[in-house]
């Protein structure tokens, strides 16, 4: 189940000191569904310009516009949005406008699900990646430094890092400003190297979107894409899995049931 796309990546016992993860999709599932609900909000704002495409050529773009940008910002997002609505004639909304209807849709079944992890209902594996907690322990156990590095508004990160047990994994834990200017993932991966003074290969980055891979293609890391099958939780999902490949992944897995295998390929034991 792990995919070797790139076996000329430098790897050793001692060789990995840093992994950055990024939250959903690749850890949690609490936000399962999200591409679907942005897609709706995005339609609705678009369909009201003066100059729009037909409905099929509309939500192809969407689509490809979501992917695109999977990985990035909320804020980010809508700002694209928004010069999307201006190409199209039509008089665009500040991005928080967009962003605070966008949250209102999303946020009914987000707070249900993280109402039945607070209250003991659903256990948190269930709303996890299969493997997630154990790729965690495994990094500890080799003393990785791990950061949470997220698209999502930074408060709700901490809040669904906390009610998935899993916050304290991580030596940081980072997500989206109101000003898209304040957080990237690009300056943050650069800013990890810089500041460590790292060879690229001492970090691996894992994600299930093409902007982690390629962040972290852009410094050297090594790339773990993942491309999990968020609605079923078993398998792969085959549409993550090519836009990961060519992104640049240098490793594709499902999810993380088979971590062991995973983290000896890593350290090259």
């Amino acid at each position: 189940m792990i995919e070797i796309m790139h076996d000329r990546i430098a790897r050793g016992p001692f060789r990995v000191r840093f992994a950055v993860f990024d939250m959903d999709g690749t850890l949690s599932l609490i936000r399962e569904g999200w591409p679907e609900v942005m897609a709706e909000a995005m339609l609705d704002e678009l369909r009201r310009t003066p100059n729009h495409e037909s409905e099929s050529a509309l939500r192809t773009f969407v689509a490809e516009l979501i992917v695109r940008t999977t990985g990035q910002t909320t804020s980010y997002q809508m700002a694209c949005l928004a010069d999307e609505v201006r190409q199209r004639g039509g008089q665009p909304e500040d991005p928080l406008i967009y962003k605070e209807r966008y949250l209102a849709r999303l946020s009914p079944r987000i707070n249900k699900r993280l109402a039945a992890l607070k209250a003991g209902q659903v256990e948190p594996a269930d709303m996890m990646v299969p493997g997630a907690h154990e790729i965690l322990e495994a990094m500890r156990a080799r003393q990785v430094r791990c950061y949470l590095i997220s698209g999502t508004y930074e408060p709700f990160v901490f809040d669904e890092a906390r009610a998935l047990q899993i916050a304290s994994y991580f030596s940081g834990i980072y997500g989206a400003q109101d000003d898209p200017r304040r957080f990237s993932k690009r300056q943050f991966m650069q800013d990890l190297v810089d500041s460590y003074l790292l060879d690229g290969h001492e970090v691996v980055s894992l994600g299930d979107g093409i902007t982690e891979i390629r962040e972290a293609k852009n410094v050297g890391a090594i790339a773990v894409g993942v491309a999990s099958n968020e609605a079923t939780r078993t398998g792969i999902d085959e549409n993550k899995r090519k836009l990961l490949i060519e992104a640049g992944a240098d490793v594709i897995v499902p999810d993380f049931i088979e971590h062991q295998a995973l983290v000896a390929y890593l350290f090259n034991v």
